[in-house]
């Protein structure tokens, strides 16, 4: 690997008199010095990036910087702590049950709605209020009243039967010489009475979980 050196004396072109033609800078010059700075640099191997040891320092990157800067712990933490997970953050983990305030090295972690799910706020409706509790796993009650409370009423059945055959009109049925006839009958049958007045209730219960998976969850509160 050839160092660099100066091919053209330069400054001895100053010492000479005016009326020298050695004194004239050409074109010629200039070529023969970048031609041995090209021949210098091309024979130059590629340094190889060093290997720190010990506790290297470098300038901090502002929040934001996209360039091939070194990122120093301090530029990460900067980011983790205040843009990632600032105060109010929640912070999930299926694996591992370790305080963030641990595994990240900075806040106060609190574990955060245990046996619920998350919802997306709204302006306005159900979900318009952070930090809300709302909802339960399952339900259970009563609506109206019990049978005995119903006024006493009845209900009406109607129906009808019908019979086909002859009839002798002096004296007996004869299928030889008796007009044929047909007779319908109509009725309405009323039920028992059942009921004492008021309402009536009716038992209900069922279960309102959706489909969910369970992940350990915390909340930065500081």
């Amino acid at each position: 690997m050839a160092d660099y050196t100066i091919a053209v004396s330069w400054s001895g072109k100053d010492a000479l008199s005016d009326s020298d033609a050695n004194k004239v800078i050409s074109g010629a010059d200039f070529n023969t010095e970048f031609t041995t700075v090209q021949t210098a640099v091309n024979s130059k191997a590629n340094t190889a990036s060093p290997t720190l040891t010990g506790t290297p320092a470098a300038p901090t990157a502002a929040v934001g910087t996209d360039s091939t800067q070194i990122a120093t712990t301090a530029f990460v933490k900067n980011v983790l702590e205040n843009y990632i997970y600032p105060v109010g953050s929640i912070y999930m983990n299926m694996a591992v049950a370790t305080n963030p305030g641990t595994l990240l090295g900075f806040g106060t972690w609190v574990a955060y709605a245990t046996g619920q799910v998350l919802v997306g706020y709204e302006a306005s409706g159900t979900f318009d209020a952070l930090d809300e509790s709302l909802g339960a796993e399952t339900f259970s009650g009563t609506s109206g009243s019990t049978a005995a409370d119903l006024a006493a009423h009845s209900h009406k059945v109607a129906g009808g039967e019908h019979e086909t055959g002859s009839y002798d009109y002096g004296t007996n049925f004869n299928a030889d010489n008796l007009g044929s006839v047909t007779t319908v009958r109509a009725y309405q049958v009323d039920t028992s009475s059942a009921g004492s007045g008021g309402g009536h209730t009716h038992t209900i219960a069922g279960s309102t979980l959706q489909p969910s998976v369970t992940v350990h969850m915390w909340k930065r509160t500081a």
